[in-house]
């Protein structure tokens, strides 16, 4: 049985391997150019393989959500940095938002494991 730390390390890859595959997802330009579209499609399955390992652990619920919140944040960095894409206050405090469920979840919450 795979301990905690090995899940949480799983769950990070599947994030790097997510935002990595969005920002492919970016650069595909709507799949017109095959090589991100590869790319994209690629990452994405290796971020569902190791989300699916960290599932060996963590509960669906708190893993998913760890997940998509590190990945909306993430990949909004990568926008702004990479992209050069605006995320106005508003955008922010959502995101501040969502990462601050997490930790309530991931802190508060009885749920992290099963």
């Amino acid at each position: 049985m795979p301990t905690i730390f090995i899940a949480y390390a799983a769950l990070v890859l599947a994030i790097v391997s997510e935002v990595t595959g969005s920002a492919f997802l970016q650069k595909s330009e709507q799949f017109t150019k095959l090589g991100p579209t590869v790319a994209m499609a690629a990452f994405y399955l290796i971020s569902f393989f190791f989300l699916s390992q960290s599932l060996k652990v963590l509960s669906l619920g708190v893993a998913y959500a760890i997940w998509a919140a590190s990945g909306i944040a993430l990949t909004a960095l990568v926008g702004f940095l990479v992209f050069k894409q605006d995320i106005d206050l508003w955008g922010v405090i959502g995101i501040a938002m969502i990462i601050g469920g997490v930790v309530i979840i991931n802190t508060l919450s009885s749920t992290a494991t099963h």
